[in-house]
């Protein structure tokens, strides 16, 4: 300025920050999400690439992002949702993929349009929902239970196989021990007995309740 070089040190009273439409590439620099006075932030219409800062929550003044019209991808940063003053968002035209992060005021942003242009984005405003197992924008908890199913097939496995191993083994040892299958019998009968002689009791005594009656 007027020659002379000053260096401009006061970044932490920057309140708006606007360089859309330029030809900015790379991307996006983590230090800005140091900038938590920030009010507006708009790097819309270049070619950054990369992903969305995974702090961006720490921006939590952040009133206005508008990230579109850019090569973003991989996805949105579940830190997001922390931006409780967010109003005006615009994730548009990237290559961003997964599930739409939910809570706080983000609960409030539900115009799908905010996210067009995402074709791997899934669920809330968007009509994709994050269900298919082989879908690579399923949510984690979806994954891990698509990966725990052929746990669940040996576990039932084993169990049908541990089941017919006990009862074939009975079988054997019953029919080589004469004496073992002397002694089932016999506890069978008696049991036999003993649930008749109870039914003929009970039989009885309703019989007896009736004739009283």
């Amino acid at each position: 300025m007027k020659g002379s070089s000053l260096e401009y040190n006061t970044w932490s009273i920057v309140t708006n920050m606007d360089l859309s439409s330029n030809k900015l590439v790379g991307d996006i620099p983590v230090e800005l999400t140091t900038l938590q006075g920030l009010v507006g932030l708009n790097l819309s219409n270049n070619h950054l690439s990369g992903g969305i800062p995974d702090h961006i929550g720490n921006m939590r003044a952040l009133f206005s992002l508008d990230l579109s019209g850019n090569k973003l991808g991989g996805p949105i940063p579940p830190s997001i949702s922390a931006l409780t003053f967010l109003s005006h968002l615009n994730l548009s035209n990237n290559n961003l993929s997964g599930p739409i992060p939910t809570g706080n005021q983000l609960q409030t942003l539900i115009d799908p349009s905010i996210y067009d242009g995402n074709k791997h984005l899934c669920g809330a405003p968007l009509p994709k929902n994050c269900s298919n197992p082989n879908d690579p924008t399923i949510t984690p908890n979806k994954k891990y239970e698509a990966a725990d199913e052929p746990n669940k097939v040996w576990f039932y496995m084993d169990i049908m196989c541990g089941s017919a191993t006990g009862f074939w083994g009975v079988i054997v040892v019953l029919m080589l021990k004469k004496q073992w299958r002397h002694k089932l019998f016999m506890f069978a009968e008696e049991s036999m007995d003993k649930i008749h002689v109870a039914i003929m009791v009970r039989v009885n005594k309703m019989r007896r309740g009736r004739g009283a009656i």
